[in-house]
């Protein structure tokens, strides 16, 4: 009783006691979650001028925009340049007040679209009406084409408004005459000088000593050239994924039994079941064959004989339709191929088209309104047309998207067999000169002529099985065990020392940033990155990781923290520039003579001249570009000497022997022009960079991009 007396006593103190734990608790959490505390949402990408950009419309854009030709960390990172650019821009446009009305949007879409024929009357004329009545189509019956449309009118006005912004501040770049008469002196004063250089490669690298101090030193004298960002450095090991020669050897066996064809006894029907092998198969099996039973696909068109290449080159003219040729070694692969038709074809063709556009088809502009069946309809009423009369082939190009072809009266100017799409190939390869039809692909229909054909070829059909050289799966187990072990051994030894000692080459890779994805020798490692970069992460913790090739075991080397560089990476530049330093000093302090010829005497060089130096191009003939020797040169009076003077590529002495001031002019303009134009190049080059600088920009992609 005593005991709960006492509690009861002290219930205020045990309540704050428990209060203070659970505070701390959450603090603890909060500090080892800094994004929570610290940063902003990992649902906010970026915020830049006080707008953020949600990861949910940001990975949308991202989405949009995706193309096999690109990562989607490659995306990401144009994409959100691009809403940088956006962001930054629209910031300006809301302190002008500028913005697109209705009757300049009406203007500018007159302006994109007077030329289009869907949009023309009856006498060719752009008609307002038509657009208005394609708009309300599409509201009607595509909220997918209509949104395409409202996008298409944002960029149109978007790229309006960044004109009208850029040539505001053009208007407000101009040049004074003072600027004028400064430039005409820049280029209009002259000297002439006598001058000696002492090359800073009279004195050998290797006798100047850089040390570690004197690299750190230089990097914060010279801060702004050596910030970095937040890096890694890492070495890895490769455990390629090689077939051996017992997988290759099992690769052809199995390629000759599908030549040949095989009969194994079924259990369930104890009837034996027969494969037909490919040396039977007619043309068009032959084809379904391949596609059965190849890692790449059957392609049914004819090769030219000059087109053929490698081991099937010198081989394929002796075949007959129906031999089977193999199998052989291509490259990265075995292959066995069948010959299934052979014929003579052009090896390059002219003709000409019309090209009709549906919806939905590739050359479909945002203008395009035909269905399929109406674009038909279009195309076969051409034809007819053309048929009674071709001269009026021209006249109709009108009717045609290809605005390329249209300039050169619809003709596609000899190509060759691999150029066009393969209904347009196989029409305007397989008929002959002067035939006409109407030919579909996936761009439309096009209304063909052909206009002439040459150097008739052997081409030959063929269907290939091809069988990639791969590594079978007790190789792949075998490499897997390798990486693992080599993992695990680690822990007891040197990284490096034991590659050594299991003959495996180890790759560094310095200055890893955050939002990187390629490591040098094994591509596209975003896996990689993101581990290096954990918070948990620390130098000398080793992984292993699978790549296209196999594997890598990866070891953290170093964290660099954003800041200026450290010594070690700073080096490459720094020390080429601290000898430099060091041996205009020495230069300079041998310097003890205000005589050209005795310095050049005692430095073994000789004494050359420049004459009609100017400031606009501070060139020496015979030195290259010196700007600050020049400089000093127009400071001294005509026949003074200069001091010993460090230059870009050694130290010099210089004596003026004559100074000429530049004309007087009654007017400058012409030279503020000069001026001027300058500045309005600069605006195009550096207006955007300039406002991305002033803007307040909070990159936060480091903790969305996975």
């Amino acid at each position: 009783m005593a005991i709960l007396n006492k509690i009861r006593q002290k219930t205020v103190v045990l309540i704050l006691v428990i209060a203070l734990a659970l505070f701390a608790f959450v603090l603890s959490s909060l500090f080892d979650n800094q994004n929570a505390l610290f940063s902003k949402s990992p649902n906010v990408v970026a915020t830049i001028n006080g707008k953020d950009i949600s990861r949910q419309e940001f990975m949308a854009r991202v989405e949009a925009q995706q193309n096999p030709n690109a990562t989607t960390t490659q995306i990401m990172n144009q994409v959100y340049e691009a809403e940088v650019r956006q962001a930054v821009m629209e910031t300006q446009f809301e302190k002008l007040g500028l913005n697109v009305g209705r009757q300049q949007m009406r203007d500018l879409l007159r302006a994109n679209l007077q030329s289009s024929p869907q949009f023309l009357n009856e006498e060719g004329v752009y008609d307002e009406a038509k657009l208005n009545a394609y708009i309300a189509n599409l509201k009607e019956t595509s909220p997918e084409a209509y949104a395409q449309w409202i996008a298409y009118e944002d960029n149109v006005s978007a790229g309006a408004l960044q004109q009208t912004y850029f040539n505001l501040v053009k208007a407000g770049t101009t040049a004074t005459l003072a600027e004028g008469a400064l430039e005409h002196k820049l280029e209009g004063d002259k000297v002439d000088v006598k001058f000696v250089q002492v090359p800073y490669t009279s004195i050998a690298d290797s006798t100047i000593q850089v040390s570690k101090s004197d690299i750190k030193s230089y990097v914060q004298k010279h801060g702004k050239e050596y910030e970095v960002e937040a890096s890694r450095n890492l070495q890895y090991v490769k455990f390629d994924e090689v077939a051996s020669l017992e997988d290759e050897n099992l690769i052809q066996d199995e390629l000759i039994s599908l030549i040949k064809g095989s009969v194994s006894y079924n259990a369930e029907t104890k009837k034996n079941d027969t494969v037909v092998g490919f040396a039977n198969m007619s043309g068009a099996k032959a084809g379904v064959f391949v596609n059965e039973n190849s890692d790449v696909k059957f392609n049914d068109a004819y090769v030219l004989e000059s087109s053929i290449v490698g081991t099937l080159k010198d081989s394929v003219s002796k075949l007959k339709v129906g031999d089977v040729y193999g199998p052989y070694k291509d490259g990265k692969a075995f292959k066995i191929t069948k010959l299934i038709a052979q014929t003579k074809l052009p090896d390059s063709v002219k003709a000409r088209h019309i090209l009709i556009p549906f919806v939905g088809s590739r050359a479909a502009a945002p203008e395009t309104v035909q269905t399929e069946v109406e674009a038909k309809k279009t195309a076969d009423s051409l034809l007819a047309v053309i048929k009674t009369d071709r001269s009026k082939f021209v006249d109709l190009l009108d009717f045609s998207i290809d605005k390329v072809s249209n300039e050169a009266e619809g003709v596609l100017d000899w190509y060759t067999y691999n150029t066009m799409t393969p209904e347009f190939r196989d029409y305007t390869f397989e008929n002959k000169k002067g035939d006409l039809a109407v030919v579909k692909t996936d761009f439309g229909f096009h209304v063909v002529e052909i206009l002439d054909q040459k150097n008739e070829l052997n081409a030959y059909k063929l269907a290939t099985v091809v069988r990639n050289i791969e590594p079978s799966v007790e190789t792949e187990d075998k490499v897997f065990r390798e990486a693992s072990n080599f993992v695990v051994n680690t822990e007891d030894k040197e990284f490096q020392a034991y590659a050594k000692e299991s003959n495996l080459p180890v790759f560094p890779v310095t200055g890893v940033r955050v939002l990187d994805e390629n490591i040098p020798g094994v591509g596209n490692q975003r896996e990689i990155v993101r581990w290096a970069f954990e918070k948990t992460r620390s130098v000398g913790d080793i992984k292993r990781f699978p790549v296209s090739s196999g594997y890598v075991v990866v070891q953290v080397t170093a964290k660099n923290e954003a800041g200026l560089m450290n010594v070690e990476d700073a080096s490459i530049t720094a020390i080429p520039a601290i000898r430099k330093e060091k041996k205009a000093e020495l230069i300079k302090n041998r310097a003890d003579t205000s005589s050209l010829e005795t310095f050049a005497s005692s430095e073994g060089q000789s004494v050359k001249t420049a004459s009609a130096v100017n400031m606009k191009n501070p060139t020496l003939a015979g030195a290259g570009k010196e700007p600050m020797v020049v400089g000093a040169a127009f400071g001294l009076k005509e026949g003074a000497t200069s001091k010993a003077i460090a230059g870009e590529k050694g130290v010099y002495m210089i004596q003026v022997t004559k100074k000429t001031p530049a004309v007087k002019l009654d007017n400058y303009q012409s030279y503020a022009n000069q001026v001027g134009e300058q500045k309005l190049n600069a605006v195009n080059t550096r207006l955007l960079s300039a406002l991305k600088d002033a803007a307040e920009i909070e990159d936060n992609r480091a903790n969305t991009i996975q």
